[in-house]
């Protein structure tokens, strides 16, 4: 019998602590061993029986999640998924739990939203069970077996976003490669080192790392002012240019379109796409078929199957395909899907990969 994913939740408020609870005991692979109010509380538990995963509230009492977390990773390392509320000003915070050794974050589930509350189940109990099977440094963790994780009656594919194909559309070849990246759990911290590493002339990079609303904005001007290129959340009509990376808003799909050689995207609304939203599928079968050869497609660390189908479209319409390898990735998840559907043309170690996107931007 599979091993559920121990989780203890770390919140100041009760109505979270139960909401948390209810939504991750529902789960069949989670199992929720304890709560706690404040980080004293939930050092004490740890005591008594390690979790697999921590969720963490920020903003407590006695002592903030941040420095609970610095404590932690120095002291007993458990994966740890931050926890907020939807708040513009605290994304930076957010950033700083990232550096830190979080793996991951999510909202607040609202139960005053009966749809948000549905969509946040999904993505809480995905986000936790990708956390179980981090990688962290310096520290082996539990990985559960790597079975399917179970699946809501409909998942639905980016045909649900995607415009109608138009007959006879054919995609010339232009001298611009553009460049698509999907990551999901550990994908900030990856990102980071690739972005550092690019010239301030590469190719337009196009970029889908699930992450929740008003954080992608925060993550974006972080690498900003750390990178030669331009980084910026995305908004609906920028055009993909060199020089310049566009990194998909949290809650909205991203595709890649072209109208004569401009390349430029268009932000949508929609429904979850392969669990998601933001969808690397989206982004990915939407560059198979206005890119095509022009394109470079990457996909990163992060569990689960999304871009994998995109990936093999990519490559089906004569892109290069890349997949991070297992032993650099914090979780092996979605390059091994597209590995396995035969999506992928090299697999590579993260180190390798701001090279070959600066070779795709010679080609």
């Amino acid at each position: 019998m599979k091993q559920k994913v121990r989780v203890l939740i770390v919140d100041d408020s009760a109505t979270v602590r139960q909401t948390m609870t209810r939504i991750l005991n529902a789960d069949p692979e989670i199992d929720v061993i304890g709560t706690a109010s404040d980080p004293f509380i939930a050092a004490r538990r740890i005591l008594e029986e390690v979790p697999d995963v921590i969720t963490l509230d920020v903003e407590m009492p006695r002592m903030d999640g941040i420095t609970f977390l610095r404590k932690l990773m120095a002291q007993h390392p458990v994966p740890v998924v931050m926890c907020s509320s939807l708040a513009e000003e605290g994304s930076a915070t957010l950033m700083q739990a990232l550096e830190a050794g979080a793996v991951d974050i999510i909202l607040k589930p609202r139960v005053d939203v009966p749809q948000f509350l549905e969509e946040a189940s999904i993505q809480i109990c995905d986000t936790v069970k990708g956390a179980a099977r981090a990688r962290l440094k310096g520290v082996a963790t539990r990985r559960p077996d790597d079975t399917k994780t179970r699946e809501p009656q409909q998942k639905l594919t980016a045909d649900v976003i995607m415009p109608p194909p138009i007959a006879g559309q054919a995609m010339v070849r232009t001298t611009e490669t553009i460049v698509c990246i999907g990551a999901s759990t550990g994908g900030t911290e990856s990102l980071k080192v690739i972005l550092e590493a690019l010239p301030a002339d590469c190719p337009g990079i196009a970029i889908v790392q699930h992450m929740p609303e008003k954080f992608t904005e925060a993550f974006a001007r972080r690498l900003n002012g750390l990178c030669a290129m331009e980084v910026k959340e995305a908004a609906d009509g920028d055009s993909v240019l060199r020089g310049r990376v566009l990194i998909a808003p949290g809650n909205r799909h991203m595709l890649l379109q072209r109208s004569g050689a401009r390349y430029y995207v268009t932000i949508k609304d929609g429904q979850l796409v392969s669990r998601h939203r933001p969808s690397v599928d989206v982004l990915f079968r939407s560059a198979a078929r206005f890119a095509g050869a022009n394109a470079l497609g990457i996909i990163m660390t992060g569990m689960g199957d999304d871009g994998a189908r995109g990936l093999l479209e990519m490559k089906q319409a004569g892109a290069v395909t890349i997949a991070q390898d297992e032993a650099t990735s914090v979780v092996f998840g979605m390059p091994k899907e597209a590995i396995i559907r035969g999506a992928a043309d090299k697999v590579l170690p993260i180190g390798h990969l701001p090279m070959e996107i600066i070779r795709a931007g010679r080609r």
